[in-house]
């Protein structure tokens, strides 16, 4: 199994289905072998990219043996292990087999809105019970609540075993304190792909990125010159991105990302209600934009160089 390092490109992978809405599963491999061959550093599997809470529990555990028999130890994995059921989490944790995982990304608990004290008992229950590192992850856009600054810090603070936050928040000040108070051996990793570079220039380690699933070759280019400290030369591939950023997610995520891959021959355009396809008009712009940017070779497909070749 590789060893976990949360530095660089995570890609948070999606779930290909079939016209029948079947999971597919030569689609699934077929992402793995793309991402890891764009030289992705870790992936994460079953997480909200990935449409979990459409999946039932018997593909969950078909789609995860698939992945790690697919990616044969070559990159870390980390499995979304989450809800708003502490208990229910903690029993999986205490009985679940997460052979071929690195980790676990849990989710800031949904709907029921606990407070603050709320949280932390949650993942202090978490942290004592998981036989692997945690890794946190506040996105109140989705959850109806945010995890602040100082929560996330006293757990940091508290169990070595969490080992890091993937904040997608969208509020730099909350961001750039845990980042400025934090543990040495704790990371912050963006949980948005448009703001990845700002978040990098304030000491953020990477991503865990929705785009990567498509671009996985230079978007973590992108993240690998921030962490060499090379914003200069990130900068542009940052802007380059900027229209994409937003169509992904004009929609729904991961509507838009389902598009461009279907766009990039990688998989079917097909989703779980109750999510479904984007708009005609997003999908006529995102195929315009790669368009434009002229069409690849089967040697380019693979690669994404064709989108953003090298100076």
């Amino acid at each position: 199994m590789a060893e976990l390092n949360l530095k660089g490109l995570g890609v948070a992978l999606v779930t290909p289905f079939k016209k029948d809405k079947s999971v597919d599963f030569e689609a699934l491999r077929r992402m793995v072998e793309y991402v890891i061959e764009g030289q992705s550093d870790y992936i994460v599997v079953l997480g909200t990219t990935g449409e979990t809470p459409a999946l039932f529990p018997e593909e969950k555990a078909l789609i995860r043996q698939a992945i790690i028999s697919t990616n044969n130890g070559r990159v870390p994995l980390i499995l979304g292990v989450g809800g708003n059921n502490t208990q229910a989490v903690v029993n999986e944790l205490q009985t679940a087999d997460f052979t071929g995982f690195s980790a676990i990304l849990s989710v800031v608990p949904f709907y029921n809105k606990p407070s603050q004290e709320g949280l932390y008992r949650h993942y202090e229950a978490i942290a004592k019970a998981s036989p692997l590192p945690v890794v946190l992850y506040n996105v109140p856009g989705r959850t109806g609540v945010n995890m602040s600054a100082a929560t996330t810090l006293s757990l940091a603070r508290d169990f070595d075993n969490i080992i890091g936050i993937k904040e997608a928040s969208g509020n730099f000040l909350q961001i750039e304190e845990i980042i400025k108070n934090k543990p040495e051996k704790f990371d912050v990793i963006s949980g948005d792909d448009s703001i990845t570079y700002p978040l990098m220039t304030l000491g953020a380690v990477g991503v865990i990125s929705v785009i990567g699933n498509a671009f996985p070759m230079e978007f973590g280019r992108m993240v690998r010159l921030c962490l060499e400290g090379n914003f200069q030369e990130a900068m542009p591939i940052h802007f380059r991105f900027n229209e994409l950023f937003n169509l992904l997610f004009v929609d729904g995520n991961p509507a838009g990302v389902k598009c461009t891959l279907n766009a990039l021959g990688l998989i079917q355009n097909e989703l779980r209600l109750p999510l479904v396809p984007t708009r005609m008009s997003t999908n006529e712009k995102i195929h315009r934009l790669l368009e434009q940017l002229y069409t690849p070779s089967a040697h380019e497909k693979t690669t994404g160089e064709h989108l953003f070749p090298k100076a």
